[in-house]
């Protein structure tokens, strides 16, 4: 019986391990399997542009069962493994949960949303890390701007045109940067609202903003922000946040109808639950080789991992995009490696640099060295991550939602009642 690959995740390393893996098994050789509670991998780098609507929400994700179709796809979640048993217990949207056996293990679960016991925080706040997350927003914001432009009542109006971004990252402020936009952008259809009526705040703990592009970037890019009305509070911390009254430990209190929380992310909670071995901060310990330390036939990759940096002795890889998706390709010839008793490679990438948008025509980065900023900024990182956008399919399509974004204006609509499709029926029903 062909030995059996179990794959845990479907995003960045999960699909791209197991594609390659799909591409050079010969036939018969193994067989895959791939759990993951969605059935699409989310290219996140995306997820502002399509929270502003200069994409279509398709367009950023990629259906696994379309890529993978020598793969076996399990929907659902991974809830425990047990290395010494070799067994996965698998738990299905509904039905009864059931163990997976395998013979080689690939932890691949990815990271969740970091948060911290703030009073409010779970109530009010929203993530945005799922493609879920960023159409619920771009829904959000404009509902809040029809909102304000309807009521005569000025604390509703102020705490609906109030907005919060806590985590001053690439996500944090990416998203701010593209919603503000669209927001700015929209006004044009709201002649009851005045553009300085907007309120944004960036809050973030540290002394600076998106570290990933150094520090003089940071500082211009902290300039364009605030040039923009936007309220950057650096070294401040979220206090509270009940009932939408946020508190700052600055001593600034105010009403918010948004708060988005993007203050840094954590190993998927199935890291937890296992006997794998992992670091102080929860991520599986892993070697040069992405394999497992001190544990045969299991691998592992992304943000759940702690992998050593070659290029930085003493140092672990960042959790990011661009070392997981580099990371699959070692990680899957070693696993071929592996089963065919070849040797193993080590995973070596000298970091290449950091791109990110700031709305449309605007964007900073930070390549090789090199520092670039305005539409240069932009082009590249559009450039970049069409090239990394998986399949053919997709880079055309999200290159025919930017051309056409050229001829015309954004939609402004808010489908804000499509979480809750059956409100309208239920309404319906009571009415006799």
């Amino acid at each position: 019986m062909s030995p059996r690959i179990l794959i845990l995740g479907g995003g960045y390393v999960g699909m791209y391990t197991a594609l390659r893996l799909q591409r050079k098994l010969r036939r018969g050789e193994a067989r895959v399997t791939v759990i993951d509670a969605d059935s699409y991998m989310t290219y996140q780098p995306f997820l502002p542009e399509a929270a502003a609507g200069n994409l279509e929400p398709r367009h950023v994700v990629v259906p696994l069962r379309r890529v993978l179709n020598r793969c076996t796809l399990l929907s659902g979640w991974a809830t425990a493994i047990d290395v010494a048993g070799r067994t996965v217990d698998f738990s299905p949207h509904r039905g009864e949960s059931r163990k997976i056996e395998y013979d080689v293990l690939i932890v691949a679960p990815g990271s969740v949303s970091r948060t911290l016991p703030i009073p409010g925080l779970a109530e009010c706040g929203i993530g945005f890390k799922t493609v879920e997350e960023a159409i619920h927003l771009r829904n959000h914001v404009l509902a809040q701007l029809e909102l304000a432009a309807s009521t005569t009542d000025r604390a509703i109006r102020r705490e609906a045109l109030t907005f919060v971004f806590v985590g001053a990252g690439f996500a944090g402020v990416e998203a701010l940067a593209e919603l503000e936009d669209m927001a700015h952008d929209a006004l044009r259809y709201y002649p009851e609202l005045k553009a300085d009526e907007l309120r944004w705040y960036l809050v973030e703990a540290t002394d600076r903003i998106l570290p990933e592009v150094g520090p003089e970037m940071g500082r211009w890019t902290l300039e364009q922000l605030r040039a923009r009305g936007i309220d950057v509070r650096l070294g401040t911390k979220l206090e509270s946040a009940k009932d939408g009254h946020i508190v700052l430990d600055d001593g600034t209190e105010f009403d918010a109808a948004t708060l988005v929380w993007t203050a840094g992310v954590k190993p998927h909670p199935i890291v937890r639950h296992s006997d794998l071995p992992i670091d102080a901060k929860g991520r599986v310990k892993a070697t040069s080789r992405l394999t497992v330390e001190g544990v045969d036939g299991v691998f592992a990759a992304g943000d759940c991992a702690a992998v050593p940096d070659l290029t930085h002795p003493g140092e672990y890889t960042a959790p990011n995009a661009q070392h997981a998706v580099r990371q699959t390709k070692v990680l899957a010839d070693n696993v071929l490696a592996h089963l065919r008793g070849g040797k193993m490679g080590d995973y070596r990438h000298a970091y290449a640099g950091s791109v990110a948008s700031l709305g449309l025509h605007k964007g900073v980065a930070q390549i090789y060295g090199r520092r670039l900023r305005g539409p240069l900024a932009w082009f590249v990182h559009r450039t970049y991550h069409l090239s990394r956008v998986p399949t053919v399919n997709r880079k055309v399509r999200v290159l025919i939602d930017w051309t056409l974004a050229l001829f015309f204006r954004r939609e402004i609509v808010a489908l804000g009642a499509l979480s809750e499709p059956r409100r309208e029926f239920e309404l319906a029903t009571r009415d006799k």
